[in-house]
């Protein structure tokens, strides 16, 4: 028996938003929107730096380092907001006046991930005054602490949830710090080092900087289209001021304005920088600048991201795609291996486990996310995949949960179980990640299973693809589909409008392998449209046929300079 329920979400439908037709009146309140203030995402509305703890003493440490000349630099993540975060760090303090910025990225397979006294050893070669970290560091005690004992001042930027021992850092700005009072909690990695660069700029202009030194003072609005990627890429929350932030790096990018490599990266994705919507951040930007972090080195995302001679971003953002496709096989031959662990685990829905734990020794430790998150979309229950780490002795595991299981509350109580269990642990509600001696996997999978369990007891597994309900024959237009393209970004905690209702398939044809490519037409309505369910023969014996109920999104397709209308269809019934 299939356990997914299409349901419209619940709206403020008797109080329709001013300005707004029916349909986007009662998408934007399902969100929670009672007042159209909102949905203005100009810059004048964007929460002040002054509300960060800390970000005073920060913007004092890095201003006097660009007045002195001092050596600084920055410690990043391999992901793509890390990577961001990065560049951003190193544009915005170039652009200040400082010559020597650098900056240094652990490479996952070797030396795992934050600044941990082993990058640390690598940094103090460069003898620098600062250390900055930008989307890691609120867990790096032994890092912080080596670094300090070699006599350099750490900066950390994170956005993390902090564990229990905080680091000796000099300054730490985390809007996620215990007694902050800043109102966004979601800001992403690149975020946070946004808001330091602001008050940096801020405090050095106070000095007098810019205009004693001959320096244009940027305009730090530039650098959006770096914070919209990160923060898209890394799925943070898109609460009002994250969109603000998302909404202003799109406009720019639409504009020709954004940096030579997120042109590139567009180009080689087959995306209209002019159309761009927050998913072609999420799918064709993001994934192709995470492939190099999950492969090889994160420095060639970074690089590609800082240089500003197109035709050499050009030639990286070719080499990222390489690198991209290479993953996208990986992960398929992966996937292959986890549906057939899984099958085994489960016959049907209520044989599910409460999380899946699933490992081989043959799997990629940089591509075990993406796996978790594929077979969590399919199975609708927490997912751990697990790979072998760089020794023999180790394995690492990246976790993916489901709305009202805060996954890294079960890995913090499978620990106060189990102390040493793990060798380490952390991350968000919902991904986490973790490393486990070998010696210790069958008896931690065994705890992980059992704590999961019991935190889970009585709940109802039952899916809910939530809607915005039916569309009325009328409103399958172009002009709705670029409204709902063009008006906010979407993403998560701010979904995209997915609609449901009955359609007659006219015609139904597979595409690549498993695709179910449709001709509908609603049964309420003369008029016929292009649907695309991707997947759909991998749960399904056959192409659908007759009158369906379908849950879909109102998209445009572009094809060779055509723009078509056309439903992308998530579940089919």
């Amino acid at each position: 028996m299939s356990h997914i329920q299409i349901k419209p979400r619940s709206t403020s439908a008797g109080n329709p938003l001013p300005g707004f037709d029916r349909v986007m009146s009662g998408v934007f309140s399902a969100r929670g929107i009672s007042n159209p203030a909102a949905l203005d995402y100009s810059l004048k509305r964007l929460l002040p730096p002054q509300g960060l703890t800390n970000i005073n003493n920060a913007a004092e440490l890095l201003s006097e380092a660009v007045t002195a000349g001092a050596n600084i630099v920055i410690v990043g993540d391999f992901d793509a907001d890390g990577a961001t975060s990065c560049a951003l760090a190193v544009r915005c303090l170039k652009a200040f006046g400082l010559e020597n910025v650098s900056y240094l990225v652990p490479n996952r397979f070797e030396y795992g991930y934050g600044l941990s006294p082993e990058i640390v050893g690598m940094a103090a070669m460069r003898q620098p005054d600062i250390i900055v970290t930008v989307d890691n560091g609120i867990s790096s005690v032994a890092g912080v602490h080596a670094a300090q004992a070699l006599g350099m001042s750490v900066l950390v930027t994170d956005h993390h949830l902090p564990g229990d021992e905080i680091p000796t850092a000099d300054v730490i700005v985390n809007p996620n710090l215990p007694g902050d009072r800043f109102a966004s909690k979601n800001l992403a990695g690149v975020g946070v080092i946004f808001y330091v660069m602001l008050a940096v700029r801020a405090q050095l202009r106070q000095m007098g900087w810019f205009a004693e030194s001959g320096i244009a003072e940027p305009n730090m609005s530039q650098y959006l289209d770096l914070v919209a990627l990160g923060t898209v890429a890394d799925v943070v929350a898109l609460d009002q001021n994250n969109r603000i932030l998302v909404q202003q790096g799109l406009q720019r990018i639409r504009q020709g304005q954004a940096c030579a490599g997120i042109q590139a990266l567009l180009t080689v994705g087959n995306r209209n920088p002019l159309r761009i919507a927050s998913s072609d951040l999420g799918f064709a930007v993001g994934p192709r600048l995470n492939a190099a972090g999950r492969l090889d080195d994160m420095s060639v995302g970074i690089e590609c991201l800082l240089t500003d001679n197109l035709e050499q971003a050009m030639g990286i953002a070719a080499e990222l795609d390489s690198l991209n496709k290479e993953r996208r096989q990986v992960e398929q031959s992966m996937q292959q291996d986890a549906m057939a662990i899984v099958d085994k685990l489960s016959v049907d829905d209520d044989s599910k486990p409460a999380i899946y734990v699933l490992a081989d020794e043959s799997w990629h430790q940089g591509v075990v996310g993406l796996v978790a998150s594929r077979v969590k979309e399919r199975q609708h229950r927490p997912v751990l995949a697990m790979a072998p780490g760089d020794g023999e002795n180790e394995w690492k595991g990246s976790a993916r949960s489901v709305e009202g299981l805060h996954i890294r509350d079960v890995l913090a109580r499978l620990d106060a179980l189990h102390p040493g269990l793990m060798t380490k642990f952390g991350g968000h509600a919902m991904a986490a990640g973790l490393s486990v001696e070998s010696k210790n996997l069958d008896k931690f999978k065994a705890a992980l299973l059992q704590v999961t369990e019991n935190m889970t007891s009585g709940r109802d597994w039952s899916y809910v693809l939530w809607t915005d309900g039916p569309l009325m024959a009328n409103e399958f237009t172009m002009e709705l589909a670029e409204q709902l393209r063009q008006s906010t970004p979407w993403g998560q905690g701010f979904p995209e409008p997915v609609f449901d209702g009955e359609f007659e398939v006219i015609e139904a044809r597979v595409v690549g392998d498993t695709h179910a490519k449709l001709r509908l037409r609603p049964v309420d309505g003369q008029q016929q449209i292009d649907g695309i369910c991707f997947g759909y023969l991998d749960t399904h014996e056959a192409l659908p046929e007759g009158v369906i109920r379908a849950a879909y999104r109102l998209d445009v397709n572009e094809f060779r300079d055509r723009l078509s209308l056309q439903l992308m269809i998530q579940e089919i019934q």
